[in-house]
């Protein structure tokens, strides 16, 4: 059996003495699409930042590339192939378009494939060609999610880590920058980890889901399947059904489980 790309195995991670995830387990496949669902508040870019090396777990394993990467910081996550394109995209604002991409490159030393990726870039995101000598800060949040995403595959990523690249933008820019999204899963063969706050979209996108509450797995499993379940329906996706006693009862049942 083929091991994974990635697998988070029984995580716990704190902020101080807060415990944000408890012995959360996630598989991510070589040139897989993976989402991580959730409420505000459950855990899911403790998660990812756990991955990326921004925080240590206390206990378990986070396996990269059959190399146990925790407590790696991020750059070293980084050069082993996961690059993170945090929620808010942080963004150098007084650099250009391009210098914020060529950052993305900083531990490259090929300079002919450097000057392939950024072209790469420009292909996925014309745009950013257009302002390429623009500083970063006077862009729309969309142009700038755009070029985060562009700076991350400058760093020729196995796997990429996503937080929340809808939050704030227009629902043509969503629909864009998703359909840009499942190029690079299907171009590049890079394996994606997701978190998104349009569960539908995510879902739609994703091979697979997690469904992450108050810091626990409570569900997993093909998002065609998660999508299908009447709870997931109702308390992720706003359709509720007929014989389905309402997102709080789930919810309750669910924190007790």
């Amino acid at each position: 059996m083929t091991e994974p790309l990635l697998r988070v195995n029984s995580v716990e991670t704190f902020y101080g003495p807060i415990q944000a995830i408890r012995g959360v387990t996630i598989d991510v496949d070589a040139g897989q699409i993976v989402t991580v669902l959730g409420a505000n508040g459950a855990g899911k870019t403790t998660v990812l930042r756990t991955i990326s090396g921004v925080l240590d777990p206390e206990r378990g394993q986070v396996v990269f590339d059959g190399q146990d990467i925790a407590r790696l910081p991020p750059d070293q996550v980084m050069r082993r192939g996961i690059c993170h394109v945090p929620e808010g995209r942080e963004t150098f604002p007084f650099l250009t378009v391009r210098e914020n991409l060529m950052m993305g490159a900083y531990t490259r030393r090929d300079t002919a494939g450097i000057a392939q990726d950024i072209e790469l870039c420009f292909s996925y995101f014309p745009r950013l060609q257009e302002r390429q000598h623009q500083r970063a800060g006077l862009l729309s949040g969309g142009e700038q999610q755009m070029m985060a995403i562009g700076r991350a595959l400058m760093g020729k990523p196995k796997l990429l880590l996503l937080d929340e690249p809808s939050l704030g933008l227009s629902p043509l820019l969503v629909q864009q920058i998703f359909g840009i999204i499942r190029r690079i899963n299907q171009e590049q063969n890079v394996a994606i980890l997701l978190v998104e706050q349009n569960a539908h979209l995510a879902l739609q996108t994703a091979d697979f889901g997690y469904v992450l509450e108050v810091g626990r797995i409570v569900a997993a499993d093909d998002c065609k399947t998660l999508m299908q379940r009447a709870d997931i329906r109702e308390f992720y996706l706003g359709q509720k059904e007929a014989g389905v006693r309402g997102q709080r009862r789930w919810k309750k049942k669910r924190l007790w489980n």
